[in-house]
């Protein structure tokens, strides 16, 4: 008798989340109550836990995040580096255990939740959720271990390949940054804006977590093709000429060139969403109004990556202190992406931003504007 491997997709190029669908298919035959499967990455750099990849129906957690302080369990788990069953999660109706708290809201009764660790380094969580209350058994949990350290390893193997290329093209970054003015904390500050952007229009935009994810970790590339535009130009502290802005311009589609070259040169271009990073490099300068470059594109003909990355990336070059201008206001800067929204931005992206002034707030905290001089 010929036997199939079930297991083989994970050999496969496929993305992530045809590999957590599959797994949850498998295991919804032995288990039929495990409703929803879903990673969590965590940002240590914020204390951040934010939803990255699920299987199942929509629900309240689709684009959830929270501190990792403010979720008792999940900080246990952290700690202790060991998993944990609620098999119960009326008893959390009325608490102030906020994670808890938002799963049984979403409909869930009963939990099972795994610390993604690699090297002792907290990389997340996997939550197996339920809508029947005790239902989690010792055999069930033991199945349960070893797909939730199946799914830590693909979901390593994916950000390794990720970060392999991050790390080649922020080197390359690294050398524009040496010549331009912009600090290393700009990078950090857009990259998070842009992930609060594509959060807040997901629904508007019809786009998941896997998806707002990578526009955080390919928006700090935008400007890459800049490493390629003379001194004379790139540092010049006065207005360009024309031919000068003309050369400026270029660098959206030197950016293109160098991507495409290192994604060879490096055996990269396997990567999942390559195609984000193409456009983000090549488009984040088109206006909404079509008075952008390089191919004139206006409304939503731009990528909607593109016309993220694109906000984000103007509002903080205002609050953010140049050698040749003061940092603004986050008022003032409000006030002047109103007056740009629906003309050279998208103004759902406009309004997404300025919702969300609070969360700006607590990233220009964490990534504070190193002073010149």
């Amino acid at each position: 008798m010929q036997h199939h491997d079930q297991l083989a997709v994970l050999n496969n190029n496929e993305s992530l989340i045809l590999k957590l669908v599959h797994l949850h298919r498998l295991i919804k035959h032995h288990h039929p109550f495990v409703e929803r499967i879903a990673l969590a990455l965590y940002d240590d750099a914020t204390d951040v836990v934010r939803t990255f990849v699920y299987s199942g129906e929509q629900s309240a957690l689709n684009h959830y995040q929270a501190k990792l302080a403010d979720c008792y369990s999940l900080q246990e788990m952290a700690s202790s580096q060991q998993p944990r069953l609620e098999n119960d999660l009326s008893v959390f109706k009325d608490s102030h255990h906020r994670h808890a708290l938002q799963i049984y809201k979403a409909g869930f009764r009963a939990s099972y939740t795994l610390p993604m660790l690699w090297n002792q380094r907290l990389l997340g969580f996997v939550f197996f959720n339920a809508k029947t209350e005790g239902v989690f058994t010792e055999a069930c949990m033991q199945e349960l271990d070893v797909i939730g350290h199946l799914l830590s390893l693909v979901l390593f193997n994916e950000m390794t390949n990720v970060c392999t290329l991050m790390a080649t093209l922020r080197s390359a970054l690294d050398l524009t940054h040496s010549r331009d003015p912009e600090t290393g904390n700009h990078l950090e500050r857009m990259s998070r804006y842009s992930r609060l952007i594509a959060r807040t229009t997901a629904d508007r935009f019809g786009i998941d977590d896997h998806f707002i994810e990578h526009v955080f970790l390919f928006s700090p590339l935008h400007d890459l093709g800049k490493m390629a535009i003379p001194d004379s130009v790139l540092l010049k502290p006065g207005k360009l000429t024309e031919q000068e802005y003309q050369v400026m311009k270029g660098h959206s589609e030197v950016g293109l060139t160098l991507i495409d070259k290192l994604l060879v040169n490096y055996g990269l271009d396997g990567v999942g969403y390559i195609n984000m990073l193409r456009n983000i490099v090549l488009h984040h300068h088109e206006a909404w109004d079509g008075s952008g470059y390089p191919f004139g594109l206006s409304g939503e003909a731009i990528p909607v990556e593109a016309r993220i990355v694109a906000v984000a990336d103007v509002f903080d070059a205002l609050t953010s202190e140049r050698p040749y201008k003061a940092a603004w206001s986050n008022a003032d800067a409000f006030a002047k992406l109103k007056q740009l929204a629906s003309v050279t931005l998208d103004p759902d992206c406009v309004a997404a931003l300025l919702s969300n002034e609070a969360e700006i707030v607590d990233i220009q905290r964490s990534f504070e504007e190193r002073k010149f001089g």
